[in-house]
C-alpha cells in the first residue's frame, strides 16, 4: 500500500509539473563524439611500434519531454575482452528531473559524479582519462539512483545509490549496492573544491571504500588542478580484496592562448601498500609515476587535435618503463 501510495504522488507531481509549463514544445537532438588517435611506442622491447586507433565512439540522443524533464541515451562502442574491438554497451540511460531550484533528481543508466568535475576541468579526456579513472578507482557510468542538491550558488551535493558494478557489468553480483556523496563549493568564480566518499559492501568481507579530494583553479587563459585519492580493500572498485589498497594524486595544468591553441603538463603518482608478511607493495608492477605534456589545436567547434608525449616509470626496476608519442583526435556533436 505504501508502494502504491509513493508511486500515485510521483504521478500527481509529474502531471502537476508539466500542466505547469503550458505552450513548452518537447524537443530533442542527436550527439556524437569520437576519440581517434596515432601512436609511436618509443618503449624499449615494445612489441607493438605504432598503431591507428579508434579508440571510442559515443552515439546518443537526448530529449526535452518538459523544461524539467529530459531523457538521455548513450552508446559507447569500444575494446570489449570478451567481444570485437567495437562493441556497443549502453553507457547512458537516464532520466533527468529538477523537481525546484534545489533540487534534481537522476536514475537509470547515469553518469558517476566521482571524477566529472575532474575531467571536466582536465579538458582532455580523449586524449587521456582523468586520475580517478584512468587508475580504475570507479566507473564512469553504473546504474541506480542521484539525488543532486543544490543548496546556495556556493554549494552542491550529491547523495547516490549504484549497483557498483560498472556500466559494462552492471547487474551487481552480491546484492548489494554502493552509497555515497560529493560536496562541491565554490569558493570564487575561479576556485572550486570538491570531496567525493563511497562504500561498497560485500557479502562476507570488509566494504570497499572510496575516497577523494580535489581543488581546481581556472580563468579564461588557464587552468589547475591537484587531486588525492584512496580506495580500501579493493584491487579496483569492482574488485574487493580485503586490505589491499591503493592511493595516489595527480597535479595538471593548461595554458590557453588566444588562437584555440593550449599547452599542458601532467604529473601522476600511483602507489600500493605492502601486505602483511611482505617486503614490497602488492601491485609494485603497476605503481609508479607518470609524466605527460602536450599542445591542444582546436581547429573548428567540435574538432580538437592534441599531440602529446606520455612517459610512465614502474616502481619495479625490472619492469620496462613506458613511453610514447600520441597524436589524439576529437570529433563532437
Amino acid at each position: 500500500m505504501r508502494i502504491f501510495k509513493s508511486f500515485t504522488l510521483l504521478i500527481f507531481l509529474i502531471q502537476t509539473n508539466l500542466s505547469c509549463q503550458e505552450g513548452f514544445e518537447p524537443n530533442g537532438s542527436p550527439h556524437f563524439k569520437i576519440f581517434w588517435n596515432y601512436n609511436n611506442d618509443l618503449s624499449q622491447q615494445a612489441s607493438k611500434k605504432s598503431a591507428f586507433e579508434l579508440k571510442r565512439v559515443y552515439l546518443g540522443y537526448k530529449y526535452n519531454f518538459s523544461e524539467t524533464i529530459n531523457g538521455k541515451i548513450t552508446y559507447d562502442i569500444g575494446a570489449n575482452s570478451g567481444g570485437s574491438d567495437y562493441t556497443a554497451y549502453v553507457k547512458i540511460a537516464q532520466i533527468d528531473w529538477k523537481l525546484n531550484s534545489i533540487l534534481k533528481l537522476s536514475f537509470g543508466l547515469i553518469g558517476n559524479k566521482q571524477f566529472n568535475d575532474q575531467e571536466g576541468l582536465w579538458g582532455y579526456r580523449y586524449a587521456y582519462k582523468g586520475f580517478l579513472n584512468e587508475y580504475k578507482f570507479g566507473a564512469s557510468a553504473d546504474l541506480g539512483f542521484n539525488s543532486e542538491f543544490t543548496l546556495s550558488p556556493k554549494l552542491k551535493i550529491n547523495l547516490f545509490v549504484f549497483n557498483g558494478e560498472g556500466y559494462k557489468s552492471i547487474q551487481d553480483n552480491n546484492g548489494y549496492q554502493k552509497i555515497g556523496t560529493s560536496f562541491i563549493y565554490d569558493f570564487s568564480d575561479k576556485i572550486f573544491g570538491k570531496i567525493y566518499f563511497d562504500s561498497h559492501p560485500l557479502r562476507d568481507a570488509n566494504p570497499i571504500t572510496n575516497s577523494s579530494i580535489f581543488l581546481g583553479y581556472k580563468k579564461s587563459s588557464f587552468r589547475l588542478g591537484i587531486e588525492y585519492g584512496k580506495i580500501k580493500n579493493g584491487k579496483k572498485y569492482n574488485e574487493g580484496e580485503k586490505d589491499h589498497n591503493r592511493d595516489g594524486y595527480s597535479i595538471f595544468a593548461t595554458k590557453n592562448f588566444e588562437n584555440d591553441f593550449e599547452i599542458y603538463v601532467r604529473f601522476d603518482s600511483i602507489n600500493s601498500n605492502v601486505l602483511p608478511g611482505q617486503t614490497i607493495p602488492w601491485n609494485t608492477d603497476n605503481d609508479g609515476r607518470l609524466f605527460v605534456f602536450g599542445a591542444e589545436y582546436e581547429v573548428a567547434k567540435g574538432v580538437k587535435f592534441n599531440l602529446n608525449y606520455r612517459n610512465f616509470n614502474y616502481e619495479n626496476p625490472i619492469v620496462n618503463n613506458k613511453s610514447a608519442i600520441f597524436l589524439n583526435a576529437e570529433f563532437k556533436l
